[in-house]
């Protein structure tokens, strides 16, 4: 999603089908000469090749923005630093969200999705402690009723 995509623009005398369209990480047109000679494309379908992985990014993000702003009933104050503030204000610049409030319900979201793992562990960690401390009422209660009775081990 992050790839970075140079496109050389031909001057008025160059010919269309001299447009090149170099995707980061990959040979370009003249350093893929050496391969064997694929199909030729149409002018400009390298570009239309590169405008159809946007749209499919953009739909991605859409699809990951819906789900994260959907059911937001809760409110949560927070504070950021400059950086968190500036991405948050790009979301909204780029016009994928409307208010830093979207942005950071998207960026909760995401960063919850990515994670995925370390909150199941988290999870699991906090279920066993919620249950020792309920084992600990128990054994306080009873030893509270009964100051002879030995909590249970």
């Amino acid at each position: 999603m992050a790839d970075e995509v140079a496109v050389e623009i031909p001057s008025e005398e160059a010919k269309p089908a001299e447009q090149e369209v170099v995707i980061e990480g990959q040979p370009a047109a003249s350093e893929a000469s050496a391969k064997p000679a694929e199909p030729k494309k149409a002018a400009g379908e390298p570009l239309k090749d590169v405008l159809r992985q946007f749209e499919r990014q953009v739909g991605v993000f859409g699809q990951a923005l819906g789900e994260a702003l959907q059911g937001r009933g809760n409110v949560v104050m927070v504070r950021v630093n400059d950086e968190a503030l500036k991405h948050l204000d790009m979301l909204i610049e780029a016009e994928m969200t409307k208010s830093r409030s979207e942005s950071a319900a998207f960026l909760i979201s995401a960063g919850i999705q990515a994670n995925e793992a370390l909150f199941a562990k988290i999870g699991a960690i906090t279920q066993q402690i919620a249950e020792l401390r309920e084992q600990l009422r128990k054994d306080v209660k009873l030893v509270e009723q009964d100051p002879q009775a030995e909590p249970e081990a």
